[in-house]
């Protein structure tokens, strides 16, 4: 005898096309004008931002930078649909939700160009520090998750990750154990086609990534990564569910990766640019600028003016951070060990004497 024993769909979801429109069958946007400007002001603020760090990079004074060039309706929407008290699990490219969630220009410039005192955010104290390496960021988020739910409190974690983490054991686990124990956790995989070199079609034989969350028992859901207000209300109902005490959800938002993997990447290696070409067509700020424009939202000398201002924050941010002395190298020895092993006790010591102005 055979049977089916259960079957499993994984929803998709839109609400502006390319080129600003409602997609057919969409309900009215329900922000208000103002806060889909809000929506469209953070999105340019992440790229403005981006395009400094890179200058940065490239003149030597930022270290190895990972660009979100097209991706930031991903970052943006995530942390519009979040709650202040949610915490921020981040990967390397999401400097757009870190920026909405108050974490300021000049410490993710001090946090490029290597200097730890980045991660010590005056704003979202509780949010976690970017995440190098690939999907390890995944447990961290579970257990953040955790912790909310032994206090009782309405709280959710997120977790951002790109394509290529999903390849990893760290997401597997993390996603299993978030799902067996119903932890309030949200992780959205930001699919940009690449994992460095590597094409999202030598990844996975998966039709989709979202369907990895059916082996954890998890919903999955896709969702146009380029639409921001999609994002943000797939990603709300989502945390919402998780606040609720109805367990985590896994969220795949398609975009492209229109940069470099990183500033040391050079993706004219590996990929054609007529391919790089065909997605500035899905261009995420142009989309929303275009639907604010076409229901008269937005005034022809708005964006403008918001882009000089944002312009004038952005190099006011980077003289204060080039501005700001480095760190003592006895510092690389700080918040190791509560009591230190004699051998690199020794070694600090010596460090604190070479690096004194008589020594």
């Amino acid at each position: 005898m055979r049977r089916v024993v259960a079957r499993f769909e994984i929803p998709y979801r839109q609400l502006l096309a390319a080129d600003g429109r409602l997609v057919d069958g969409s309900a009215p946007v329900e922000h208000p004008a103002a806060a889909l400007r809000t929506r469209l002001h953070a999105m340019l603020r992440a790229r403005l931002f981006d395009a400094r760090a890179v200058a940065l990079q490239r003149a030597g004074q930022l270290g190895t930078y990972a660009s979100a060039l097209g991706q930031e309706a991903v970052a943006v929407g995530v942390a519009a649909a979040m709650a202040d008290d949610d915490v921020l699990v981040p990967s390397f490219r999401e400097h757009g939700a870190q920026l909405w969630r108050g974490v300021r220009m000049r410490e993710l410039f001090l946090y490029w160009g290597g200097d730890e005192r980045g991660c010590d955010y005056e704003g979202p104290r509780e949010d976690l520090p970017v995440c190098i390496p690939v999907g390890s960021q995944a447990p961290h988020a579970a257990g953040v998750a955790l912790a909310f739910q032994l206090r009782g409190e309405a709280r959710a974690a997120v977790c951002l990750l790109g394509d290529g983490a999903t390849s990893k054991g760290d997401f597997y686990e993390a996603l299993n154990v978030a799902g067996v124990w119903r932890l309030p956790v949200v992780y959205v995989v930001t699919n940009n086609a690449w994992a460095i070199s590597v094409p999202r079609r030598a990844q996975s034989a998966a039709e989709t990534l979202a369907q990895k969350a059916i082996a954890a028992g998890v919903p999955g859901e896709q969702v146009d990564g380029n639409d921001v207000l999609a994002v943000e209300q797939v990603v709300r109902e989502a945390l919402a569910r998780a606040r609720e005490g109805n367990g985590p959800t896994l969220v795949e938002a398609l975009t492209y990766r229109l940069a470099d993997h990183t500033t040391s990447d050079d993706a004219r290696r590996y990929r054609d640019e007529s391919e790089i070409a065909a997605h500035r067509a899905e261009d995420p700020i142009e989309r929303l600028r275009r639907h604010l424009e076409t229901t008269g939202a937005l005034a022809a000398d708005e964006l403008a003016a918001f882009e000089a201002a944002c312009r004038e924050e952005v190099e006011r941010e980077a003289r204060a951070y080039l501005a700001t002395p480095p760190q003592p190298a006895a510092s690389i020895f700080d918040s190791v060990y509560a009591r230190w092993p004699e051998a690199l006790e020794a070694q600090r010591i010596a460090c604190v004497a070479r690096a004194a102005p008589d020594a």
